[in-house]
């Protein structure tokens, strides 16, 4: 679909976006009838149509969907991939107007193109790491919308899991690149194989984040931490607290409190320490009374890869959830 909100974003991606939308055995058969909705969001680096890319011996999610799982939904698969590799589902002049884009033009496009339940009480959203934050994000800030969201360990607690990644990230910048920013997307970019280096990821992933949560309104970043020490810039780095689930329940707690239901889960094993996120945000509902009832909560066994089996899981429950 065409995307005004990103058209001319600062990184000069793409504003025509692929939109995949799967509809269940019943929607040809009924054509009065209208189905709950639910959208999943990809996590960082992860294109929409990684959903249909699946490791050996492993089916897709659609597969899934079409064999095993049948929900009476209609399920939306959405892109928002950069050239940073995300965009945590949130408006940066960094960027581009990505929650926008969620919010204002793509849920509108699915509900007057598909016959959903074009209500908040029947609209769920889901993902996993920056997508699972992206679902928390777009639900306090847009309670109209969303009725529901799973997360899969998602970006929270900042302080102990986005903060342990400033001390490796600065040596990295420091050993590779002389400490410029510049010079590890001068390398990044110059055609070498991507993701070649084990730096690669950890340096883009924490750029990214600041891209979303410390932009500058000429589209510059500031990152939250001083190169050389990997000492907090204070300003900075509140800048991004303000963007922390487990700070955001409180002040989201009527939102919180009138979902549908709420979905938490994260690997034991999980290596950015996202499992203790998921219980700081599970402890901060409860402080903010959300009902246990609307409230699923699990720790499994695994890491942060390799649990895609956990999304189906959830969007059954979310259905159910949402479902008249």
């Amino acid at each position: 679909m065409t995307s005004e909100a990103l058209r001319g974003n600062a990184l000069g991606d793409p504003h025509v976006r692929p939109l995949f939308v799967w509809t269940p055995e019943s929607y040809d058969a009924e054509p009065e009838r209208r189905y709950p909705a639910v959208y999943l969001l990809q996590s960082h680096t992860g294109k929409v149509r990684a959903w249909f890319n699946v490791s050996p011996f492993d089916r897709e999610f659609v597969d899934v969907l079409d064999a095993e799982l049948r929900p009476e939904a209609v399920v939306v698969l959405v892109d928002a991939f950069t050239a940073y590799g995300g965009s945590q589902f949130v408006d940066s002049p960094a960027i581009g107007r990505y929650h926008t884009y969620l919010c204002e033009e793509v849920v509108p496009f699915v509900d007057a193109s598909f016959r959903t339940l074009a209500a908040r009480e029947h609209r769920g959203i889901g993902g996993k790491s920056s997508g699972g934050f992206g679902a928390f994000a777009s639900t306090v800030l847009r309670p109209d919308l969303w009725g529901a969201f799973a997360w899969h360990a998602g970006d929270a607690l900042f302080d102990v899991t986005l903060r342990m990644e400033f001390a490796p990230a600065a040596k990295a910048l420091r050993d590779r690149y002389a400490g410029s920013w510049d010079a590890f997307f001068a390398d990044f970019r110059s055609g070498r194989p991507t993701l070649a280096n084990r730096t690669d990821a950890l340096l883009l992933s924490v750029y990214a984040l600041a891209a979303a949560f410390s932009p500058r309104a000429d589209g510059g970043v500031d990152v939250p931490f001083d190169p050389d020490t990997a000492e907090v810039v204070p300003e900075v780095w509140e800048r991004w607290l303000a963007w922390d689930p487990v700070r955001l329940a409180p002040l989201h707690a009527p939102t919180l409190r009138a979902l549908r239901g709420i979905w938490i889960d994260a690997g034991r094993s999980d290596e950015y320490a996202l499992d203790l996120g998921a219980v700081a945000l599970r402890r901060a509902l409860a402080n903010a009374r959300v009902p246990d009832e609307i409230v699923r909560f699990e720790l499994f066994d695994g890491g942060h890869r390799g649990v895609s089996f956990r999304y189906p899981l959830a969007v059954e429950w979310l259905v159910e959830r949402l479902s008249p």
